[in-house]
């Protein structure tokens, strides 16, 4: 039945959250007075917004290539579960993800915030790292944390680079999605990755290009430290662009034959008319690393299971105010509804 519900559109109507919804899908983003532009508000809840009360407990699995992945665990004897991917260059400790697990084990929700390869703190052992279409490292993670209990129900959560394999993991993989697989809730997705590279390329993005810079090159450094003969550092420091980096790194070491080919073959935006799990994707207007094309509005339309909000203000990965953020009672009140 589950099946055949897929093929006609969006999954069944069970209602699995439970609780009172604390913020409407409708309901719009307003930032607190001081922060008046998306740098801000992308900037300071990233700088200075400290998470208590969540206890982590790491898992090592290994991948199917002898890799190995690192998943941070907060379990509350809950019998559903929320899967929470990262973005380019965070991990588990990020403080939006520190947040959003906050939120939703206050809602009844176990989390598994896992990191990506290279992002736990120890550099992996391939020579592959990570990258925005990598979805057989989810679903790894998925297939792994449904064969330790039984869920009722599983969401997904993504956040940036996160969000992209998300949204592309639930459009490549629609007829083999685990039965458990719910819904999922996507925040400041470059659902285009060729127009996300170009607008964190522009001048004005120069604060964020330079920090996803310098540790994605001190990962190649290290990496090529200890891979003599299969991975060259030599130039790497007159690297000043992501168009750069993906050409010279990411795409050859992952199969791709340019960034371009990278892009086009891993961006989410072609994998949407797929999803068959209702989806919520949260992109603010004024978030200062998406481009035009990370707006799928002609792509949603219509769609059956596609919610796009695109509120005026709350940067990338922000929306910044109060305790608990926007995009956190979002995400719980969105979960909480039938599907």
């Amino acid at each position: 039945m589950r099946d055949k519900q897929r093929d006609m559109g969006c999954q069944d109507s069970r209602r699995v959250g439970e609780g009172k919804s604390t913020c409407s899908p409708d309901e719009d983003y307003e930032p607190p007075f001081p922060l008046f532009n998306g740098h801000l508000q992308t900037i300071v809840p990233s700088v200075l917004r400290r998470v208590r009360g969540v206890e982590f407990r790491r898992e090592r699995i290994i991948t199917e290539d002898d890799d190995f992945l690192d998943l941070d665990w907060s379990r509350i004897g809950a019998g559903k579960l929320a899967v929470i991917s990262h973005g380019m260059e965070g991990n588990s400790r990020r403080p939006y993800v520190l947040g959003m697990v906050r939120a939703l084990n206050a809602a009844g929700w176990e989390a598994l915030a896992w990191n990506l390869r290279g992002c736990s703190g120890e550099p992996n052992r391939q020579l592959r790292f990570y990258h925005a279409g990598a979805t057989d490292d989810l679903a790894a993670v998925i297939s792994h944390a449904l064969s330790r209990r039984t869920y009722e129900a599983v969401v997904l959560v993504g956040f940036s680079l996160g969000g992209n394999l998300v949204l592309k993991y639930l459009g490549e993989r629609r007829e083999e999605l685990p039965r458990q697989i719910w819904k999922a809730a996507v925040f400041s997705v470059p659902c285009d990755l060729r127009s996300g590279a170009v607008e964190l390329d522009r001048w004005q993005n120069g604060i964020y290009r330079r920090r996803f810079l310098r540790t994605l090159k001190d990962k190649v450094r290290e990496k090529a430290a200890s891979m003599p003969g299969l991975l060259s550092a030599s130039g790497l420091d007159e690297i000043r662009t992501l168009r750069g980096f993906d050409e010279r790194y990411t795409a050859p070491l992952h199969g791709f034959h340019s960034a371009e080919d990278y892009w086009r073959r891993s961006s989410s935006l072609h994998f949407l008319k797929g999803i068959r799990v209702p989806a919520l994707i949260v992109n603010a207007r004024n978030g200062p690393l998406l481009g035009e094309r990370c707006y799928p509005v002609e792509e949603v339309k219509n769609h059956p299971c596609l919610l796009l909000k695109m509120p005026r203000q709350g940067g990338h990965v922000g929306f910044p105010g109060g305790e608990l953020l926007w995009s956190e009672r979002l995400a719980v009140s969105f979960f909480a509804r039938a599907a």
